[in-house]
């Protein structure tokens, strides 16, 4: 190993470290916004008469003062447009909504910074998309997938050798976990981009539960690639422990308690650790790509820190969670691409394996 590799491990082994207990202790705080006596008023009041200041809301089905266009102390009352009731937002998600609306607009007149209701920055609304440019974001991270995992598979099947005793069978041993990764990475994608777009307990579980499932299963990959498990019995051994863990910490958050911080810390410990393994493999190996290895993992390693230097929306759309969905789009390229370049590698190093065998038979 060359000592810049080794510099480069050591780099990465402390910056990781260094990372996890500020990314953990990142999520110990609660939103302050929903705790502001004010906000809390606000969504009690126009729970009660549907209206927040001036403006009234229909979504919520209450008379103003005996109904009709305007109530009789000038209130505009608002339809609901269509794009609200495609997204399904009631009345208690219209009044959070616009009595965070409220409040951000008063503390910004004295001259105070954002705060978090609910545990999301106040973002404006676009075409009824809650998190617009999150769920932008999320979306080009799914079609990177899908285009990632169609050129790996006509890769494997239409342009390299395949075993003629196997009826079409692949080279490469990796070439069905790959397959399963890229399921559950467009199922993550996808429930992210719905949650993004509108967040309600049904699609908050599915985002948070399919997420922590990719992350799972991309450890026990870094595990089995990393490690050069190719017997079946080993990768079962490497597997069952950590695919037990993650269905119980998943039956426990649907069944026992919605646990956000230990959910997050859970997704961050187990990220920490495949980038240490892809970092220790890429130094010690001489994979003729493991330059793109080394970009994904740092760039993961940085994105990471979005997570912890959180910051409110930009022009009230990008925050650092959405810039986070962002910088994972090119690195999904990149990370296809070596996933390709490994395809490439293994099938003719066993190709030529096995034309040599030929000839000594």
């Amino acid at each position: 190993m060359a000592e810049e590799e080794r510099q480069c491990l050591l780099t990465i082994t402390m910056f990781a470290w260094f990372l996890l207990p500020l990314i953990l202790a990142s999520f110990a705080n609660a939103s302050p916004g929903d705790r502001d006596p004010l906000y809390s008023s606000c969504v009690e009041h126009c729970a009660r008469t549907g209206c927040v200041g001036r403006s009234c809301f229909s979504v919520c089905n209450v008379p103003i003062n005996g109904g009709g266009a305007l109530g009789v102390d000038g209130e505009e009352v608002l339809k609901k447009p269509l794009d609200l009731g495609l997204f399904s937002w009631d009345c208690t998600r219209e009044c959070r909504y616009q009595c965070m609306l409220h409040r951000e607009a008063e503390r910004q007149s004295h001259g105070l910074e954002p705060v978090k209701y609910h545990g999301k920055w106040p973002f404006d609304r676009i075409l009824g998309l809650q998190e617009p440019a999150s769920v932008v974001f999320s979306l080009l991270n799914l079609l990177a997938h899908i285009l990632g995992v169609v050129s790996f598979l006509v890769l494997l099947y239409h342009k390299l050798p395949l075993r003629q005793h196997g009826k079409g069978v692949p080279y490469y041993e990796y070439a069905g976990l790959w397959t399963i990764y890229a399921l559950f990475a467009i199922n993550s994608w996808f429930w992210s981009a719905i949650f993004h777009a509108r967040d309600m307990n049904v699609t908050e579980r599915l985002d948070y539960c399919s997420a922590v499932a990719l992350i799972g299963l991309s450890l026990i990959l870094a595990i089995i690639r990393t490690g050069n498990l190719r017997v079946e019995a080993a990768r079962v051994m490497a597997s069952a422990p950590i695919i037990a863990f993650i269905s119980t910490h998943i039956l426990y958050l649907n069944f026992y308690e919605f646990d956000y911080g230990l959910n997050m810390k859970v997704c961050i410990v187990m990220g920490v650790l495949q980038l240490l393994l892809w970092s220790l493999w890429a130094a010690y190996t001489q994979h003729p790509a493991r330059l793109k290895l080394w970009i994904v993992v740092l760039g993961g390693a940085l994105a990471m820190l979005l997570e912890v230097y959180d910051f409110p929306p930009y022009k009230g759309i990008f925050d650092a969670h959405s810039i986070w969905h962002a910088v994972t789009v090119p690195l999904t390229y990149l990370w296809w691409s070596f996933i390709r370049d490994d395809a490439l590698y293994r099938t003719m190093d066993l190709f030529n394996r096995g034309k040599i065998a030929k000839k000594v038979e």
